[in-house]
């Protein structure tokens, strides 16, 4: 038990790691992913703009059904009402049911018209929301899990000295020597001797590449 009285974490069993350590750098990816979540809902914003603008055009449609739903109605209805005079029987009833199946396709007609704009309406918003939401959260993605692999993986190695030593190394061999010179005026000699205070700057180099600070010793 620890003196907190929590049990150890087990070894190679840490959290994923999210944000970064220092403050600096965990503040740029706390606006990033907040960018990220305003440009999602902007384009939605916009995406239901386009559609509410595009359904506008399924006015004239509606009206058309509307129009040839009510003529075929009145013909169907007049039709009905010729159709029980003495002496007319089907003469004058039968045409006006036949002119009702005018007035029944401009209503299909209409319909067929309030459907593709709706379909156009849909299509329409789904390519203005989906397109820059999947490029831009394509990169972002790709960014974020990059790092958190990074520093997860980093984060679980840095339990011991020999591991402070692997990034002091690592620091010798890849960050600029203006930065070793700050550090020491032989960071390497400092290095092969075992000098904890070089070998933990050199270590703290390296993590600060990645926005992770060494654990105290």
């Amino acid at each position: 038990m620890t003196p907190d009285g929590r049990a150890p974490a087990a070894s190679g069993s840490r959290a994923v790691k999210l944000y970064a350590d220092l403050p600096y750098r965990r503040r740029r990816q706390i606006l990033a992913d907040a960018f990220m979540v305003l440009w999602v809902i902007l384009w939605i914003m916009l995406a239901r703009g386009v559609h509410s603008t595009t359904m506008r055009l399924a006015a004239p449609g509606r009206r058309l059904e509307d129009a040839g739903g009510s003529f075929r109605d009145r013909m169907l209805g007049a039709g009905d009402k010729v159709d029980d005079l003495p002496l007319v029987e089907d003469r004058l009833a039968t045409p006006l049911r036949e002119v009702s199946t005018v007035g029944g396709d401009i209503a299909d007609a209409g319909a067929g018209l309030v459907s593709a704009v709706e379909r156009l309406a849909l299509v329409s918003a789904l390519a203005t929301a989906l397109i820059p939401i999947i490029v831009v959260g394509a990169v972002w993605l790709a960014l974020r899990l990059r790092w958190i692999r990074q520093a997860t993986t980093v984060q679980r190695l840095i339990d011991s000295q020999a591991d402070v030593d692997l990034f002091a190394l690592r620091a010798l061999t890849r960050r600029p020597m203006t930065a070793l010179a700050r550090i020491s005026d032989d960071p390497a000699g400092a290095w092969r001797r075992g000098d904890p205070q070089v070998i933990r700057e050199l270590a703290a180099l390296e993590l600060a590449d990645a926005g992770l600070s060494l654990p105290a010793p």
